[in-house]
């Protein structure tokens, strides 16, 4: 090898590589990196009434409502619970959880029951499924924003005809959670939900914003200024604590409507601790 070969060489094994999310190991097809796995009973109740408030419908016009719940964790609990809440509402429902550690998914073996309940490896590429609905929470924490982005895209292009992927966070317990519904076109919606006596005030929801939005949470940015305007406005209702912490959000809430902020959905939700607001008022400029 000539002497300017070998130093292209020697550069070459020097230079930084570009941090990209690797492939599971010998998984060529299961894109991500796994979680650590924790999980609780109930823990994802909140995501999964707002689920089925609002996506049965989706479900039952579909030819197979198949539903994929991406990284259930150690557990498969989480992903029974699912099923469970939605198979009386959705007749034919399928419901296959995914995980990118194969050693996940034989430990959950005996929890399938297919075609109602399944278990795969898998990661955002959904394992070549193309489910009308996809429910991944708490998978996308480790991730910088770009990653996530490029997470978001990937689900999306394999959803099927009309399908929504539901992607969040939340606690340990459940208590507090955030999560953002995309379709093929982009995100849609961000939620807040909590357990709202737990909260000193709303904006505690904070940390549990989506990748997406957690670093524009800043003066100046919508997201920052939605959680300033919902806690002005808790303050404000103060006086209804003696009614109920409920009472109190659902007050606070309706204010936000007032002020002209684009609320969605069903004003009953309010009473569950829930706010949904349209996606374009908090993307990040």
């Amino acid at each position: 090898m000539s002497e300017a070969g070998s130093e292209h060489k020697r550069r070459a094994s020097l230079a930084p590589r570009r941090a990209t999310p690797r492939l599971a190991a010998g998984r060529a097809r299961a894109l991500g990196l796994p979680t650590r796995g924790t999980t609780n009973a109930n823990r994802l109740r909140r995501v999964d009434r707002w689920i089925q408030a609002t996506q049965v419908p989706r479900l039952r016009d579909a030819a197979r409502p198949l539903v994929v719940d991406l990284g259930y964790g150690s557990s498969a609990v989480t992903t029974l619970e699912l099923a469970e809440r939605l198979a009386p509402e959705v007749p034919g429902l399928e419901v296959v959880g995914l995980e990118i550690d194969p050693a996940r998914v034989a430990a959950v073996a005996d929890d399938r029951d297919p075609p109602r309940v399944d278990f795969r490896v898998g990661g955002f590429e959904l394992a070549g499924l193309s489910p009308v609905l996809v429910r991944a929470f708490n998978v996308l924490r480790q991730y910088d924003e770009a990653s996530a982005a490029r997470a978001w895209e990937t689900m999306c292009a394999a959803l099927g005809p009309g399908g929504v992927l539901v992607e969040g966070t939340c606690d340990e317990w459940g208590r507090r959670a955030t999560w953002v519904a995309l379709d093929a076109d982009g995100p849609l919606t961000l939620t807040l939900a909590a357990r709202v006596a737990d909260l000193d005030r709303p904006s505690d929801l904070a940390e549990r914003l989506p990748k997406a939005l957690i670093h524009h949470n800043v003066p100046g940015r919508p997201v920052h200024a939605l959680l300033q305007a919902l806690d002005a406005a808790w303050a404000a209702a103060a006086g209804l604590s003696t009614f109920g912490p409920r009472q109190r959000w659902t007050a606070a809430v309706q204010a936000l409507a007032d002020d002209g902020w684009p609320l969605v959905g069903s004003t009953r939700r309010w009473r569950h601790g829930e706010l949904t607001v349209r996606w374009s008022a908090v993307a990040p400029a």
